[in-house]
């Protein structure tokens, strides 16, 4: 049964294994592992700060359309079909219109939804979720999802959050009945002391973008999208740790241009497209909390090889003015992770060419509305 109360506690770091495991977590119920690919082999031909790689050299991707479509059916009782807004040229300043796709509206307040109830049916189905529970590390919005699904769905739930992480987002997490860990660092250091919580206790790992349930659980959202509108050229999203863009990516394939937009800051997927290989970045910037992985995921970099087309960056002041302009147009609130992709086209990171029909995923809407609207404009 889920939790009916909720606490936050303090972890020491030091007290947790090295933060970097060297392959993916075991599963719990003996299940042999996903491949787990390494850096891309010398020679596989990747366009330097962005487009996709050719196929040739490469490992298949590991989440595949048929896995989303089945995702799709497990979760749709689960999760909101969300809305689309189109907008005319010179709204949003921008000189084209464009469709913003409202994840942002998803329950929890983000996509991560999609993500985590997949997973968890996957394994209520299969072997069984296990006594210990579930166990997950996040910035704030996979652990309110996991937090969501799980009390929805009957199970116990322990989130470990990085101190950087908004009290705001932790708060988020417990009041879905989850028991809250904090943890000092970043996002990696939170990651670790899940690891080592459910080593220690069979609780099963939900982990935000290491997943393929996870990951393909994110693609519904390509999908549901491909029924909402009846053509487009391009889909923008923001990547951090790369699930959501390697569950869309993943799902239109070849079909649909997708390009990744990152925090400069924080650049994960940018920096292994540009070297060819995964590499641990630097992370710090205003969405450091959803878009702040050190180093892209093994699953997201076996999908994103193939169908990410394009990869741009965009800069902290870029981010928080496209935060300000769906408040001010629109009235959304938007989360800085949420607002990036839309950051993209609004500083010419991306510009589409004439007549190109682009959709925006807004991803995110947990913050504080105070830091969008100054108290005098609420």
């Amino acid at each position: 049964m889920p939790e009916t109360g909720s606490s936050v506690q303090l972890v020491d770091p030091a007290d947790t294994p090295s933060a970097t495991p060297s392959g993916p977590p075991p599963d719990p119920y003996g299940a042999p592992a996903a491949p787990w690919p390494g850096p891309a082999p010398s020679g596989v031909p990747l366009a330097a700060a962005g487009g996709a790689a050719s196929s040739a050299m490469v490992p298949e991707p590991l989440v595949t359309p048929d896995m989303i479509a089945a995702a799709r059916a497990r979760v749709s009782p689960f999760v909101r079909r969300t809305p689309i807004i189109s907008t005319r040229p010179g709204e949003l300043g921008l000189v084209h219109g464009v469709a913003l796709k409202l994840e942002l509206l998803q329950y929890t307040g983000s996509f991560k939804a999609r993500g985590a109830f997949n997973k968890i049916l996957v394994a209520a189905a299969g072997s069984g979720v296990p006594e210990a529970g579930l166990v997950a590390a996040s910035g704030g919005n996979h652990g309110a999802a996991v937090a969501y699904a799980a009390r929805r769905l009957g199970y116990r739930a322990e989130i470990f959050v990085p101190a950087s992480s908004p009290v705001m987002k932790r708060d988020r997490i417990a009041s879905f009945g989850a028991v809250v860990h904090v943890v000092e660092g970043l996002y990696d250091d939170a990651q670790a002391a899940a690891n080592a919580h459910q080593y220690e206790t069979g609780a099963m790992l939900v982990h935000p973008y290491e997943d393929v349930d996870v990951v393909a659980g994110q693609g519904t959202m390509a999908a549901e999208l491909g029924d909402q509108l009846d053509s487009y050229d391009t889909l923008l999203v923001a990547t951090g740790g790369g699930g959501f863009t390697a569950g869309q990516a993943a799902w239109v394939r070849d079909t649909r241009k997708i390009v990744s937009v990152e925090p400069i800051t924080s650049q994960c997927l940018h920096t292994a497209l540009t070297a060819g290989e995964l590499r641990d970045v630097e992370v710090s910037g205003v969405a450091s909390d959803s878009l702040g992985a050190r180093r892209l995921g093994a699953i997201a970099w076996s999908v994103a090889r193939h169908f990410v087309d394009e990869s741009v960056v965009v800069t902290d002041d870029d981010i928080r003015a496209a935060q300000r302009v769906l408040w001010d147009e629109l009235r959304l609130i938007a989360e800085p992770g949420g607002a990036t992709a839309l950051a993209a086209l609004r500083c010419g990171a991306y510009v589409p060419e004439r007549g190109e029909r682009v959709v925006v995923a807004a991803c995110g809407s947990n913050c504080d509305p105070s830091t969008i609207v100054p108290p005098s404009a609420a």
